[in-house]
């Protein structure tokens, strides 16, 4: 099952949706409560892109003008509301990616398929730089948890979980790795060094590319 091409593929369209459909609010209002309630550790907000992002949706129908504010000599206060067409959206888009895994080509995954050029010491002296910072973020997003379950409902927080238990399993694999390759235990680290130091392509590399293809 693929997800949808949908119209905006902006994440934050979809958080903006989201919260429209508990009231009609000010695009610096929604900006607030996103913050107020720890999305900005998920989502990218700021107040030009906030803006572009009402504005779309309204140009596609999503969201429209529910009220005109004006206070004293203020400037006019514009209050957005979702229209129907936007619940549908906001309904279909949160299912298909709760429901559908993506490939989302993680960047450290991409450097791990290209580590063998870095001889293994290097490796762990980099990988065990990354452990200590995981550990800092983990007990960084621990305390935040914390700080907003006196606050708000857990239902607000369920990203937040999900983000520090990423945190703590990817830190757990890179010490289980580092500790394979710091002591040599870690198969054909042998052939590895061998081709860090001399860079010659240790004979049982050579015709992987053919085996892995399946040719």
């Amino acid at each position: 099952m693929a997800t949808k091409r949908r119209k905006l593929g902006n994440p934050l369209a979809l958080a903006v949706m989201v919260l429209l459909t508990e009231k009609p609010m000010h695009p610096y209002e929604i900006a607030q409560t996103l913050r107020r309630r720890g999305k900005d550790t998920s989502l990218k907000i700021n107040y030009g892109s906030l803006y572009t992002v009402v504005q779309n949706l309204e140009k596609h129908g999503f969201v429209e003008v529910a009220e005109v504010q004006r206070q004293g000599n203020r400037p006019e206060r514009t209050l957005y509301g979702i229209t129907d067409a936007g619940r549908e959206e906001a309904t279909e888009w949160l299912s298909d990616l709760l429901a559908v895994p993506v490939q989302e080509y993680p960047i450290f995954e991409a450097a791990l398929s290209l580590m063998g050029v870095l001889h293994p010491d290097e490796v762990a002296r980099l990988l065990g730089e990354r452990l200590g910072l995981l550990e800092v973020r983990a007990a960084s997003a621990r305390g935040v948890l914390e700080k907003f379950h006196e606050t708000l409902p857990r239902l607000f927080l369920i990203e937040g979980e999900f983000e520090l238990h990423m945190i703590e399993a990817e830190a757990a694999w890179v010490r289980d790795f580092l500790a394979e390759v710091t002591a040599g235990t870690f198969p054909g680290i042998k052939e590895w060094r061998s081709f860090s130091e001399t860079g010659e392509v240790p004979e049982e590399y050579r015709n992987l590319e053919g085996d892995v293809d399946g040719r």
